[in-house]
């Protein structure tokens, strides 16, 4: 090494230093600042204060100013989450996240006390039994849509093309998911409507698939994917296999390069290539936007209906010492033309709006369906 290379090699290191230092140092003297506030909050605030609360609420804060899907659990919402993902639990029926500090409905689910009540994809919840949302954490509105089984609740909407704020009594159930139904409309058109993506969402649209192909001789299929907040990724790799015979679906990137992974379909189109429409609205989120993205990028399926929600991100809950865990965003989604799905959604090829809030097979008062079954009929 040069001379002249060693006088830039040990610049650059005495500069780097003194960056490092100061930026550990910033932070060490945040938190003692924190500490501080804390502790002048203890001694001056008004009222008494739970300082454990209090704690909660202000790592809770850390993690939702990263974005509206990271969030922390307490051990017991934690211990509440791992019953709910058994497909059975109490509640209202919908999926929600945080936006601007108010809590915003991704979409309710087929026939739970939600969506039977009329709450919508889009609507933004502003009060709980009157209690107001503004400033609390998710973890914490959800904690108050909680209750027992039978009791009744109120909710606030605020509503897109509302003026007025809507009111909802819902009584809480049990909710139980059914995430395929699957019918044969006129004209032997299948008719998949997939509700969420759990842990047997796959393998039951593949035996109803085999069942219509051997039984019905269907010559096209509907895969209804409205209001479908989605679920898990593995299941939405595998549906969208269903109807692929090659090709990327989806991929991952994190901040972690070796963390970036890529998942191609497997030779075999369960349909046999037959027409496929996919319906989505604006309830139609995150699963539901890889598999509706998939299949609009190679060409397979025609999207009818509305722009999706926008969530194209992966969390993963990784659980901490006092039984609790966080939320937290590792990685992106992208479809297989290199599109991220966050904040932007899937964009149908045909946009056509809603008429109904019911979806049940009802083409006479359901727009989107009805113009799927003109489409495949003409």
């Amino acid at each position: 090494m040069t001379r002249k290379s060693l006088i830039i090699f040990f610049s650059v290191l005495i500069f780097y230093i003194p960056t490092v230092y100061s930026s550990e140092n910033d932070i060490y003297k945040k938190i003692d600042l924190f500490g501080e506030v804390l502790e002048k909050i203890n001694k001056e605030y008004v009222d008494d204060i739970n300082q454990s609360e209090s704690m909660d609420s202000a790592i809770n804060g850390l993690l939702q100013s990263l974005d509206p899907y990271s969030a922390y659990m307490s051990p017991k919402i934690f211990n509440e989450m791992q019953t709910e993902t058994s497909g059975e639990f109490g509640g209202l029926g919908i999926e929600v996240s945080m936006e601007s500090g108010v809590v915003k409905v991704i979409s309710p689910i087929d026939d739970t006390p939600a969506s039977r009540a009329g709450i919508k994809a889009g609507d933004y919840i502003v009060k709980i039994n009157n209690t107001q949302v503004q400033g609390k954490s998710l973890s914490e509105a959800v904690e108050l849509m909680r209750g027992p089984v039978g009791t009744s609740i109120e909710l606030t909407i605020r509503r897109r093309g509302e003026k007025k704020a809507l009111n909802f009594i819902i009584v809480r159930e049990i909710i139980e998911i059914q995430s395929v139904k699957v019918d044969v409309l006129e004209k032997n058109v299948g008719y998949i409507r997939l509700t969420s993506f759990n842990e047997n969402s796959g393998e039951q649209i593949k035996e109803k698939i085999k069942e219509l192909e051997n039984k019905k001789k269907v010559k096209a299929y509907i895969l209804d994917l409205r209001n479908n907040p989605g679920g898990l990724l593995s299941q939405a790799i595998r549906i969208t296999d269903y109807f692929l015979d090659n090709g990327e679906i989806v991929s991952t990137k994190s901040r972690k390069a070796s963390e970036n992974k890529k998942w191609f379909a497997k030779e075999g189109d369960l349909t046999k290539g037959k027409t496929l429409i996919v319906m989505i609205n604006y309830g139609s989120a995150s699963a539901s936007e890889i598999v509706a993205g998939a299949l609009k990028d190679h060409k397979r399926a025609i999207l009818i209906g509305e722009n999706s929600f926008g969530k194209g991100s992966v969390q993963s809950i990784i659980p901490l010492k006092n039984d609790g865990a966080i939320r937290l965003t590792v990685a992106k989604y992208y479809l297989p033309s290199g599109k991220s799905i966050s904040e932007v959604g899937v964009s149908p090829d045909i946009e056509i709006d809603e008429e109904s809030d019911d979806f049940q097979i009802k083409t006479d008062t359901d727009n989107q369906l009805n113009y799927a079954l003109k489409l495949l009929n003409s």
